[in-house]
């Protein structure tokens, strides 16, 4: 009898790991998708999403369009004048650019030593190599992602202190995000 209640509990266990990322991506997209329909107010569920999905889609096509770049190049040159908005809006850029686009920043994974009395080790992600500019020939800027989180630390390193990583950038985000359960397996 408690060994069948033991199986029956490791198989319950077994089940959630299974069940709740599931149901909570599937919950994630369906909140998603309600709220931006009720923004847009139309009848039909993901429809919405399919529109900004276009809208957003042509946009970028047109940003990569001679005819559009002037345009988009004076919108940016205006938007970095508002002092405000120049904040807001170059954060946001960069951040965005980091992830996706020409200038990836997050290709780039690397183990740091962070102690060496301890050797202590951080895995993150090289930003900035060259800091000739600030006088730092032998140091570059890293990011250190927290665990389940979209916040982080960047330190000024010494070179000395990096050792390159040979896994794709996503995979080592991926394993910092998730407190280093996911391991380094692609999916």
């Amino acid at each position: 009898m408690d060994n069948t209640f033991r199986r029956i509990i490791r198989y319950f266990f077994s089940g959630t790991v299974f069940i709740v990322p599931l149901v909570a991506t599937a919950y994630f997209i369906f909140i998603s998708f309600s709220w931006l329909d009720s923004l847009l107010m139309l009848p039909y569920p993901g429809l919405g999403f399919a529109i900004i999905l276009v809208a957003i889609t042509g946009f970028g096509y047109l940003t990569t369009n001679f005819a559009f770049k002037t345009l988009t190049d004076w919108l940016d040159h205006g938007m970095n004048k508002i002092p405000l908005v120049k904040l807001i809006y170059s954060a946001v850029k960069d951040l965005l650019g980091a992830f996706v686009g020409d200038k990836k920043k997050f290709n780039k994974p690397v183990l740091v030593r962070i102690n060496q009395d301890n050797s202590l080790y951080q895995i993150g992600f090289i930003t900035q190599n060259d800091l000739s500019e600030l006088g730092l020939d032998d140091m570059v800027v890293v990011y250190f992602p927290h665990s389940y989180a979209f916040s982080g630390f960047h330190y000024f390193v010494p070179k000395s202190n990096i050792k390159p990583l040979n896994i794709p950038g996503p995979v080592a985000m991926k394993f910092i995000v998730s407190g280093g359960v996911s391991g380094f397996k692609e999916n």
